[in-house]
């Protein structure tokens, strides 16, 4: 009976509009799907480790000048100043450094390779939420005398490309540094205690050599009892690096930033901004195409509503007389979920090699998450035609009657 009924009101369907809205949609969910691949593809840059990309940090310090030496100025942040940086519009939060308050010597060495190398050093550290590397052996308990260490990834190529190299030694990788321990030294109050140090993770974002939050509160209470750790650096997370406010703010306080860490939060605000344009283009596009069919169908109705009010009254209910249409734009709604997927597996098959090229460590995420998400769409979308259908048709026939 349902297919007599899709006979009698097929009459009136426009091909043209039902392949417009097709093509609008497959074009937009593609857009959609594709922009969520992507960002999938490259999550690890954007969000894990030692990311460039996972926000928007500045390491604020105090400028150095020779007068300010000369009168002893000290150019540590004081708590009001802290206070006030973390009150500015632009900042989302201030961490500081910690320094040690005693004295560290460490040494290190492979027998083996025939290297020993030994050095008075420092220790700096932050909260826990600003460390860029896995915090997975990230904490320290006084009882193993262990102490985990993260030392910047520059240290490392300054050792394999200038020290090692002009000394022909062999280079280290991360792997193996992983796996060397260090004799730590640390002295003061009277103290003078051994402990051994693991380097963790290597670092991008901090140019310091970092040990735990609570390692270094319990070692300054320890070691240097009664002092109170001034810090002479910031790190602070900002919601906008090119907000113009930062710099006359710094410039104003006398502050400074290290390295190019306010041009890289630049690019890198640019780039999340034109992300989100692509996906916003790709929404709209969606949203004209489901006007463009639920005009479509509305048209439909009005033709056919002489009919439509026949088939009421001679007893058919409004669940029958609306299934043809519904069905007509699940099955559309589907189709174009199944090709725009396709057209996603197909333009990320052809990008993820350059993306490889660029970011070696770099591995594609899985493509069912985005699948999900498109089959989310699709039912969300085809749920809301049904309901404007059932919607509209009261109307149409309370329209054919009038």
């Amino acid at each position: 009976m349902n297919r007599l009924v899709w006979k009698l009101l097929r009459r009136h369907i426009s091909g043209a509009q039902l392949a417009g809205f097709f093509l609008a949609s497959l074009f937009g969910m593609t857009i959609v799907l594709l922009g969520i691949q992507f960002y999938r593809d490259v999550a690890p840059v954007f969000t894990q480790g030692n990311s460039f990309l996972k926000k928007d940090y500045l390491i604020a310090t105090r400028k150095i000048s020779t007068l300010g030496n000369l009168t002893g100025r000290s150019n540590t942040f004081s708590a009001a100043a802290i206070d006030d940086l973390r009150r500015q519009p632009f900042t989302r939060s201030v961490g500081t450094f910690t320094p040690s308050l005693f004295n560290v010597s460490a040494g290190m060495g492979m027998e083996e390779a025939g290297i020993r190398l030994s050095t008075e050093m420092f220790f700096e550290s932050v909260p826990d939420e600003y460390i860029d590397v896995s915090l997975d052996r990230w904490h320290f308990d006084p009882q193993s005398r262990t102490i985990p260490i993260i030392i910047p990834r520059n240290y490392l190529n300054l050792y394999n490309f200038g020290f090692a190299q002009s000394r022909s030694l062999p280079k280290l990788s991360e792997g193996l540094m992983n796996l060397i321990r260090m004799d730590i030294r640390l002295s003061g109050n009277g103290l003078a205690e051994n402990f051994k140090g693991q380097i963790v993770g290597f670092s991008n974002r901090l140019n310091t050599i970092l040990v735990p939050q609570a390692f270094m509160e319990w070692a300054n209470q320890r070691y240097a009892p009664g002092r109170e750790a001034q810090p002479s650096r910031l790190i602070v997370e900002v919601n906008n690096p090119t907000d113009t406010a930062i710099n006359d703010y710094f410039s104003r306080k006398g502050y400074e930033t290290e390295g190019d860490s306010l041009d890289a939060g630049r690019a890198t605000y640019f780039l999340r901004l034109v992300t989100g344009i692509v996906l916003a283009i790709g929404g709209v596009i969606s949203l004209l195409a489901f006007y463009i069919l639920m005009l479509s169908i509305f048209l439909l109705l009005q033709k056919n509503r002489t009919k439509l009010q026949n088939l009421l009254l001679i007893g058919y209910g409004p669940s029958q007389v609306t299934l043809p249409y519904c069905l007509l734009t699940a099955t559309l709604n589907l189709a174009v979920l199944l090709l725009s997927t396709g057209c996603v597996v197909l333009v990320r098959h052809a990008y993820l090699p350059f993306l490889e090229e660029l970011v070696p460590q770099l591995t594609g995420s899985s493509l069912l998450p985005t699948a999900l998400t498109g089959l989310l769409l699709c039912v969300l979308v085809s749920t809301l035609n049904m309901l404007a259908i059932r919607r509209q048709l009261p109307r149409v026939s309370s329209a054919a009657r009038s």
